[in-house]
């Protein structure tokens, strides 16, 4: 019977037309629809694998780079403008587009994937203003390797894009964030420190990272702590950037005299840093100073914030101190750090990094003029020293600079090195 003759039997028949035929009718397809709906629920239950990544999460900006890469058919797109740095110094800046919220599709490893990027238009981070984010994957399957092999991916480009440079985080709030674009990693050569200094340094932080278990062992707390002491320029801080490269580590930058820093949250950013990375806390000694010092002015010993002295020293050595950890402190004045902070379980090493010798001075020459005999290296770092015993290697490269391609204007003037 064709279907418009059996509809119009329907509407003459006398029971459908009272309204019995329309409520079966809808309950039907009532029926039909939830059936179908759990119908769905139940496929996506067993044979779909969910995975959600929230914008909090390390992985998010890895996988969003991925997205980058694979979704490249998209047609709905936002911006991230960054900025390249080339070994000139010359800055380049770059526009990447990432898909834009919504639902994306990607062919990967023999599957479909449906990629829903999520903005909530509600909330956003206080801390940095951006709204939050997730990004949803779904793919057909029960299988989660597909996943562990995309998180890996992602990773792995993310490392491909930071090889050969250094990052510095710098503390956001209740996390650490990249600040600025990777460095180029500095030559550990680049900074010359007095004969014998840097190798040492060196092969100390390798010992400690090389022997987690000796540790264990003994029931010490895996962590090391270093304290450059010297007067300014001598290269304190380019050192520790240097070995960061040689390391292949990343830098967190604090600064202890943060208003908005606290017990708590120094506690929290210390157990929370990135992986493989240094610490370092640059001139302590103008967050607090000793005891006896102050005693003639009490202000200084509680601090510029929020944090306490007692806080500090628990969070570098109590309780709750986080291990694996690397930490470097510098300072201009050793004399007015608390015995307290520097005592062995804070700060491990001491080392000394002073004005240049002549050594150093004959070594930096070589560096910035390697063309010339070893003589004119000499020469430069006796006139040097005859001039002043207190030259630091900042003064000494700003001489350099002033005098790139003129060796013998070097020699010759070095009696204006620091002015």
């Amino acid at each position: 019977m064709p279907l418009s003759d059996f509809l119009g039997a329907l509407k003459d028949n006398p029971y459908f037309g009272a309204g019995f035929g329309l409520v079966g009718l809808g309950t039907a397809m009532a029926i039909a629809r939830k059936s179908a709906q759990l119908g769905m629920i139940a496929f996506r239950r067993h044979y779909m694998i969910t995975l959600e990544v929230p914008s909090k999460d390390k992985s998010y900006q890895w996988l969003l780079s991925w997205i980058t890469k694979h979704a490249k058919h998209t047609q709905h797109l936002s911006v991230e403008t960054s900025y390249l740095q080339h070994e000139s110094g010359r800055v380049h800046t770059q526009f990447d587009f990432l898909p834009s919220p919504g639902n994306h599709i990607i062919w990967y490893q023999r599957k479909w994937i449906r990629v829903e990027r999520t903005r909530e238009k509600q909330m956003i981070d206080l801390h940095t203003g951006t709204p939050w984010e997730s990004v949803t994957f779904t793919a057909l399957g029960r299988d989660r390797q597909i996943f562990f092999n995309l998180l890996q991916e992602a990773r792995e480009l993310a490392l491909k894009q930071q090889e050969g440079r250094t990052v510095m985080y710098t503390a956001m709030g209740s996390e650490w964030r990249p600040f600025g674009c990777p460095r180029r990693r500095r030559p550990l050569t680049s900074v010359i420190l007095e004969r014998g200094l840097a190798e040492k340094l060196v092969d100390d932080v390798k010992d400690f990272i090389a022997n987690p278990k000796w540790y264990a062992d003994r029931g010490i707390p895996y962590r090391r702590g270093y304290l450059l002491h010297g007067p300014p320029g001598c290269g304190k801080s380019s050192f520790i950037t240097a070995l960061a490269g040689k390391l292949e580590y990343s830098i967190c930058l604090m600064s202890l005299s943060d208003r908005s820093l606290s017990d708590d949250r120094l506690n929290h950013l210390l157990s929370v840093a990135p992986e493989q990375s240094i610490i370092l806390l640059e001139d302590v000694d103008a967050a607090f100073v000793s005891r006896e010092l102050a005693t003639e002015n009490p202000a200084a010993y509680q601090g510029m914030g929020r944090l306490t002295f007692s806080g500090l020293l628990n969070a570098l050595d109590g309780v709750a101190s986080t291990e694996a950890r690397i930490v470097f402190m510098t300072t201009n004045y050793i004399d007015r750090l608390d015995p307290a902070l520097i005592r062995p379980g804070r700060v491990d090493l001491k080392q000394y990094v002073g004005y240049c010798s002549h050594w150093q001075l004959t070594q930096m020459f070589q560096r910035f003029y390697p063309t010339e005999p070893s003589g004119q290296g000499e020469k430069f770092a006796e006139r040097a020293l005859a001039v002043s015993q207190s030259i630091s290697a900042a003064q000494v490269q700003g001489h350099f600079m002033l005098n790139k391609q003129d060796p013998q204007g070097a020699i010759d003037n070095v009696a204006e090195i620091g002015h």
